[in-house]
């Protein structure tokens, strides 16, 4: 009774303004009414730089985790104020939702939240953390430490100079004990404290526990009283999530591996707390190839421009194609799926975090560009342009009047050799599209012709000025190739490769070569979509202009 009356004034003494208790706040954040079997999951970034390419994977796991049936929301972890950056919260937000991921509920911006669980930046939860460290005093399980930093640092010197476990335990934990009284004139001395955890662990004590991704898991047990509460009161990362997860009733926790270590004290404070535990789901880091060493390393922000989330959106990979990659590289089985299912909705496969790879997946940036091609060809033309459209507003202002001056006539460029059962994949990206469509526009074509090597320039002129005297923009399809055959048998070239791979000496070329003359005097390249279709696009009298020109410059 008397340590108990100890503990309460102890509590009141570092608490005096806080006067809710833990049992209200349960009541603020009653349980989740969702289906049976649902999850709830979250992303939890600091808003201290750009958004990471391996935070946009981690946000992607726990979205593909909740599912369409469960929570999947953004938390604001912000209690480092010092690393700080202006408007990090919102180059959160924007960063996830330029590639389709826009939380169910959480922080919107610097500003706004959206959801009933809030708030959802840790920074205005303070008197939230302080209530349950109240309760933890009061319990017996928490105490003030005036221990400076000096002598933190005296005892850590101690530790490693005696190989032991470096941290405040057992004897090197000089407040864990300490009389209201004693701490009382200290507070009004002016000392400063924080608030640990009088840790419940065994030195030879041992945890274990289901890994969603790593399996099973054996560790030693914490022992160490960490902090809970800084000096200037607000919580330690560890402690703060605790509470968070628990009254946003998180189900499942997908984080990188390198917070695996903590998984002992995470697990402690939600036994001393009286909560259920998460299930948690560590995920190893996205590793790139070096060049330098030949050997694998994570993505640096210093070093790889595409560590940096912004850099899919200035290089404009569409975020269905980014997402298609993230699946890829996310569960080892969906490559199968995707071949099987071409047409199908990317959320109608089912994703496991079993599947996961424990050692982590390999950033592969060409093959990112491959998906993206092919993701890119599977389009329509007007879900084409409208993303063009989109992305040289902000990164292209030459393309983007380009392609709006006029709309049906940028659509037909996108529309040629598009919905057919083997659609050419020449965009990767969206900032590739100025090159590939730039023999549409005079602004962008520079008149620059490589012409085949293996034609004599007399022959190729001979051919352009005959072109241009047979040339029936009226005609068919099914006319164009056949009168390019006849042109070409007339001048002295093979009407098939076959006929001129049998007897080379008997032809100057074969009539791929006679079309290829015409493309590049149309296009100023060897290799295009369908020549007959870019010249119905372009019109009869561009195409003569384009000839002629070729000719004059030969």
């Amino acid at each position: 009774m008397v340590r108990r009356m100890s503990n309460l004034s102890m509590a009141q003494l570092l608490f005096p303004e806080i006067d809710k208790t833990p049992e209200d706040y349960e009541k603020m954040y009653p349980a989740r009414n969702l289906p049976e079997g649902a999850k709830v999951t979250r992303f939890a970034p600091s808003p201290t730089g750009f958004l990471h390419f391996g935070s946009l994977f981690a946000a992607f796991i726990s979205a593909k985790t909740a599912g369409n049936d469960g929570v999947f929301y953004l938390r604001i972890e912000d209690t480092d104020k010092k690393r700080e950056v202006e408007n990090g919260v919102i180059g959160m937000v924007n960063g996830l939702k330029d590639f389709g991921l826009v939380p169910d509920e959480g922080a919107m911006s610097e500003t706004e939240e959206s959801g009933e669980y809030g708030p959802y930046t840790q920074s205005r939860r303070t008197a939230i953390y302080q209530a349950y460290v109240k309760s933890l005093v009061e319990q017996g399980l928490a105490y003030p430490c005036f221990m400076t930093e000096q002598e933190i640092a005296d005892v850590r010197a101690g530790q490693e100079k005696e190989k032991e476990l470096p941290g405040i335990y057992g004897k090197y934990a000089k407040y864990r004990d300490i009389s209201v009284e004693d701490a009382k004139a200290r507070i009004e001395n002016g000392d400063e404290y924080v608030v640990r955890l009088k840790s419940p662990g065994k030195p030879d004590g041992r945890i274990s526990y289901k890994d969603e991704v790593k399996g099973k898991i054996e560790m030693p047990e914490n022992i160490l009283d960490i902090v809970l509460l800084k000096k200037d009161g607000t919580p330690t990362y560890h402690f703060a999530h605790a509470i968070d997860d628990h009254l946003m009733h998180t189900t499942h926790v997908t984080r990188g591996d390198e917070w695996l270590s903590s998984v002992p004290i995470h697990l402690q404070l939600f036994r001393v707390l009286g909560f259920k535990a998460p299930k948690y789901a560590h995920i190893a880091p996205i590793m790139k190839e070096d060049a330098e060493t030949g050997g694998k390393r994570k993505l640096s922000k210093r070093k790889d421009p595409e560590a940096a989330v912004s850099y899919y959106s200035e290089m404009g990979y569409p975020k269905g194609a980014v997402n298609e990659y993230l699946m890829t590289i996310a569960n080892s089985n969906y490559e199968d799926w995707r071949r099987a299912n071409k047409t199908e909705s990317i959320d109608k496969f089912e994703f496991k975090l079993s599947k996961m790879s424990k050692a982590g997946a390999l950033f592969d940036l060409v093959k990112l560009h491959d998906i993206s091609k092919t993701y890119i060809s599977t389009m329509t033309a007007d879900e084409v342009y409208n993303d063009v459209c989109d992305w040289s507003a902000q990164y292209d202002s030459e393309l983007n009047e380009l392609v709006t001056r006029d709309t049906e006539y940028a659509k037909k460029i996108f529309s040629i050799e598009r919905g057919n059962k083997k659609p050419r994949k020449d965009i990767g990206k969206w900032s590739e599209v100025k090159d590939y469509i730039a023999y549409f526009y005079d602004e962008l074509f520079d008149g620059a012709r490589g012409w085949a090597d293996n034609i004599d320039k007399a022959d190729i002129k001979t051919v352009l000025e005959r072109y241009l005297e047979i040339y029936d923009h009226n005609g068919t399809a099914d006319a164009w190739f056949p009168q390019v055959q006849e042109l070409a048998v007339e001048l002295g070239f093979a009407k098939t490769p076959k006929e001129y791979k049998n007897d080379p000496d008997s032809y100057k070329g074969h009539v791929g070569d006679v079309a290829g003359i015409i493309r590049v005097a149309v296009t100023g390249r060897l290799n295009t979509p369908d020549l007959y279709t870019i010249m119905q696009t372009l019109g009869e009298s561009k195409v003569k202009e384009r000839i002629t020109d070729a000719v004059k410059g030969l």
